[in-house]
């Protein structure tokens, strides 16, 4: 599946979305969203897809600030709003690859994955106060939940670049990796995932992402609450016999 602004390949249980276009800026737009939109559609009803990977066609991962706030300055803001919230909303496990510079709503879709890695040489902000607006697709939000009020309020707020090793040190992206291996790093980190029980890794994702938002005793509640419905599953039941039969697990996802 190939669309003007999301590049889609499948690899086995591993799928590999690349953001495109806009004179290689690969910006958020309303037509990427819409091809986002589509493509995380196709996932979903595929069910073969056990882990997301996306990165950025050419060298930036996704940019595009100053033009982006342009459009919404013209009146399109709702058409912008909620790209971020289609990959959030997957059920299954997702990564970032930040291949080059994520800035503004760029920022903000990696924001939105479970797992963020980079090359060395990017560049990150959340720099729509500088063009006089602010984040609109989630960055006052996820971001000081990721790296903490202190460095989530000062990027929001100064407009702040900071490069890939300050990137790490923050927690913002949880490894760094040449650029030439970057998106094969990344896919192999996938592959990983996608070799453990996919309902397994969807129910944690699900009591992570839940449980943020949550107390710690209601939280804790989830996940028993997940871990006892996981109890019924055919893939848990598989991973008992195949550890008692000292061989590799075959999960199918039920």
């Amino acid at each position: 599946m190939q669309l003007p602004h999301i590049g889609l390949d499948i690899d086995g249980a591993v799928a590999l979305l690349t953001l495109k276009g806009d004179g290689g800026s690969n910006r958020v737009t309303a037509a990427m969203k819409e091809d986002m939109a589509a493509t995380l559609e196709w996932i979903r009803d595929d069910g073969g897809v056990r882990v997301v990977v996306v990165t950025g066609e050419g060298s930036v991962f996704s940019g595009g600030t100053e033009e982006a706030v342009r459009e919404a300055r013209g009146g399109a803001e709702e058409e912008l709003y909620g790209a971020s919230g289609y990959i959030a909303r997957l059920a299954v496990p997702v990564i970032a690859a930040i291949n080059g510079d994520a800035h503004g709503p760029g920022l903000e879709l990696a924001l939105a994955c479970d797992l963020r890695v980079s090359n060395e040489e990017a560049v990150f902000a959340m720099d729509q106060i500088t063009y006089g607006m602010m984040p609109w697709d989630g960055g006052t939000q996820r971001l000081p939940r990721l790296v903490g009020r202190g460095w989530g309020t000062a990027m929001v707020l100064t407009g702040m670049r900071v490069d890939a090793e300050k990137a790490l040190e923050m927690g913002l992206v949880h490894a760094l990796f040449p650029k030439e291996s970057l998106v094969e790093e990344a896919i192999a980190l996938a592959q990983r995932i996608a070799m453990h029980a996919p309902v397994a890794s969807e129910y944690a994702k699900e009591a992570i992402n839940k449980g943020m938002d949550m107390t710690l005793d209601q939280g804790l509640r989830l996940e028993q609450d997940l871990t006892v419905i996981l109890q019924s599953t055919a893939d848990r039941a598989e991973g008992i016999r195949s550890f008692l039969e000292k061989r590799k697990p075959e999960y199918l996802g039920e």
